[in-house]
């Protein structure tokens, strides 16, 4: 099955979980949404698209590639994951950032966790990781117990 993972990320953490997937995926191939220079869809079984998520929202580049690539992302295989801090609330993001029709097509969804790197990060949103979850350093809560079973569930 030929995969292509596409993600938008802002601090790299969305990239990291699109890396830690395709090393479990013979052949797959990664891609920055943002980057541009995306291979047609056409040319893939399987295409998984991950996005970090901030205040409940998918990057905007994810959101506007979901959007004008819908019908094709329809005929595929379909994963999807987002990069955050919050594991509590991913139904709600993903309700939120994906229609409907793409949310029933898709085989797996996955949300492993997420970085947080305070120098990667502004004022703001050290502020906000400070205020929420009392915790200023870096923080890597990505679980590749689930990127694994996000995995093995594609595969199926």
């Amino acid at each position: 099955m030929k995969t292509i993972i596409l993600y938008a990320t802002k601090h790299g953490a969305a990239a990291e979980i699109a890396r830690r997937i395709a090393s479990g995926i013979d052949g797959a191939s990664t891609y920055d949404i943002k980057q541009g220079d995306i291979p047609p869809l056409a040319d893939y079984d399987c295409v998984i698209i991950g996005s970090s998520v901030y205040a409940g929202a998918f990057r905007k580049e994810a959101k506007t590639f979901i959007a004008e690539n819908a019908d094709e992302l329809c005929k595929k295989k379909l994963g999807l994951f987002i990069s955050g801090m919050s594991e509590s609330e991913s139904d709600e993001v993903y309700k939120s950032n994906i229609p409907d029709v793409l949310l029933n097509a898709a085989t797996a969804m996955c949300a492993p966790g997420g970085i947080f790197d305070p120098e990667k990060s502004n004022f703001f949103e050290r502020l906000i990781m400070k205020v929420v979850t009392k915790q200023s350093g870096y923080v890597n809560n990505i679980k590749d117990e689930r990127i694994t079973e996000f995995t093995e569930a594609l595969l199926a």
